[in-house]
């Protein structure tokens, strides 16, 4: 699964980046994002005719619910039901976005690992969205699928990014599942670094910078995929 990432990209990098036009006031940066935070997602806007850098919170919370804690355990959704899942089709089907993200955290052994383009680009996340209550309270999920290559020794599940050339495809709606959900090859994915990272991130109220850097009592090279 994927429960923390790192989003920095202020709003007017965002636009540039996607293509886009911010409609809301963006969440700070954040270096240890949390089940029910506020996130930047890209998606369409009808309004807009456009595609839009808007502000989410990360945890789906299908219309039926009664209230908003749901969403803190439909943070993620599998790549392999979303299609079909009564929570999450109605919003893959027509309400898909994308979740820009610096990198993501996950565990081996209690030591979190930080996985990162080496290069610092953007990882585009494929979500997918849905508005709750009468304030209808934006909220998103992260698709994940299974992890390939080094990654899948970190953990057995990663979030499924999209390359830029799929983004339009993704936010469009429709199309065939079997191509939307196509995972990246380990090729594509040479360029993930994954770093063990400082254990501060393991406490959600510690934020900022200092948390991608170097354990102190971990190897400091980097080790790349493949």
């Amino acid at each position: 699964m994927c429960g923390r990432y790192a989003t920095t990209r202020s709003a007017a990098d965002l636009e540039g980046l996607f293509e886009a036009v911010a409609v809301a006031e963006q969440a700070a940066p954040s270096w240890n994002v949390a089940p029910t935070d506020p996130v930047p997602v890209i998606r369409m806007s009808t309004t807009h005719s456009a595609r839009v850098v808007d502000r989410a919170r990360w945890g789906l919370v299908p219309p039926w619910s009664p209230d908003l804690r749901a969403g803190a355990r439909m943070i993620n959704a599998r790549s392999e039901t979303v299609a079909t899942s009564k929570a999450f089709a109605p919003s893959f089907a027509r309400r898909r976005c994308l979740v820009p993200a610096d990198g993501w955290y996950e565990w081996v052994e209690r030591k979190p690992h930080y996985m990162t383009p080496a290069d610092g680009s953007v990882l585009a996340f494929a979500g997918i969205w849905t508005t709750w209550g009468p304030e209808a309270t934006l909220t998103c999920s992260v698709l994940t699928t299974a992890a390939v290559g080094d990654l899948a020794r970190v953990h057995d599940r990663m979030p499924l990014i999209l390359p830029p050339g799929r983004w339009a495809s993704w936010l469009a709606g429709g199309g065939d599942p079997a191509g939307l959900l196509q995972p990246l090859s380990p090729a594509e994915l040479q360029a993930i670094e994954i770093r063990p990272v400082r254990p501060d991130v393991g406490n959600v109220r510690n934020n900022g910078p200092h948390l991608l850097e170097p354990s102190p009592a971990a190897d400091t090279t980097p080790a790349t995929l493949f």
